[in-house]
């Protein structure tokens, strides 16, 4: 163990190689090589979801479930006030997603504006928590989203643009947080 003045540098200890030997063996007994029919299944689940599959394979392994459904915010589908309208390559992304899709409605949007600015692309909308609402609300919030489709909410993977958004997907314990950017421009 350590002491005061200690600088964290390698341990003079004996036994140190054989220690590192030792972990790395353990560490590739824990890391199975995946056969290649899983990974062509994954490489295609990834393209269905329209994530790549870098980003695929680091919500699985972060979570360690499917995907199964997204929630977007309004900021990252861009319906934005006064004149909510949904731009072209949102609608299209939306459109060849094989999964369930969820929209969370910031005010002055509602969830029946969405609902109408998204038909067909979106399964359901719910309101999103009031600004700065303390974690306990906006997880309620979120859970409540997610219920309406039934689905866990560690298998859902939140798509926003802000940093509060961010926050909420962490409020609300779900399985992964993508930035707007990320997912679209993929």
């Amino acid at each position: 163990m350590a002491g005061i003045g200690h600088n964290n540098g390698p341990t003079m200890e004996a036994g140190e190689s054989w220690r590192r030997h030792a972990w790395g063996k353990a560490r590739a007994r824990l890391m199975p090589t995946l056969p290649i029919e899983v990974v062509r299944l994954r490489v295609k689940r990834a393209a269905e979801i329209g994530l790549d599959y870098r980003t695929y394979a680091s919500i699985r392994a972060a979570s360690g479930h499917d995907v199964i459904a997204f929630l977007f915010s309004t900021n990252a589908l861009r319906l934005l006030a006064p004149q909510p309208a949904l731009p072209e390559d949102r609608a299209a992304r939306l459109a060849t997603l094989a999964a369930g899709r969820a929209a969370l409605a910031r005010a002055p949007i509602s969830a029946a504006q969405v609902l109408d600015l998204a038909p067909g692309l979106i399964d359901h909308a719910a309101p999103a928590p009031r600004p700065f609402a303390p974690w306990s609300e906006s997880r309620r919030a979120l859970l409540a989203a997610v219920a309406e489709g039934r689905w866990p909410a560690d298998r859902v993977v939140m798509v926003g643009d802000t940093a509060e958004e961010r926050d909420w997907s962490r409020a609300a314990r779900l399985g992964y947080y993508l930035s707007a950017e990320r997912y679209f421009a993929a």
